[in-house]
């Protein structure tokens, strides 16, 4: 099931903004596709991250996939736990399994984020 309140993006992570600030994961749709997630590499809190930015790479037992920014601006926040268990990601992608919050600069890139409807309807589009 896909959250109302989130944003998306045609790489598969989804975007929650509440006011200059934004927390990013990657879908279930993502999680699913992948697999087993074995291993996140995480950002580094304080770095400037531009609208399609490679932020951080899941591991999974099937690929290893980059995450790409959806939003420009400062990293101030790592989920920290998905380094010792990165299969919370698998469990719980929209909670627990977030990867990093940002400091929204600008609004470049949320012309490109999609709703729920629009983001359910490009997965079923590009089976």
């Amino acid at each position: 099931m896909v959250p109302e309140d989130l944003k998306y993006t045609k790489e598969h992570e989804w975007v929650k903004v509440e006011g200059t600030k934004a927390t990013i994961g990657i879908t279930d749709h993502a999680q699913s596709e992948l697999g087993d997630i074995t291993f996140i590499e995480l950002p580094e809190i304080g770095s400037e991250i531009n609208v399609s930015d490679s932020i951080a790479t899941v591991e999974s037992v099937k690929a290893a996939s980059d995450i790409y920014a959806p939003l420009a601006g400062k990293v101030t926040e790592v989920n920290e736990a998905l380094e010792s268990s990165p299969e919370v990601v698998n469990q719980s992608p929209y909670d627990e399994g977030w990867i990093l919050k940002v400091e929204v600069s600008g609004d470049s890139g949320k012309e490109n984020l999609m709703d729920q409807a629009a983001y359910e309807t490009y997965i079923k589009e590009n089976k």
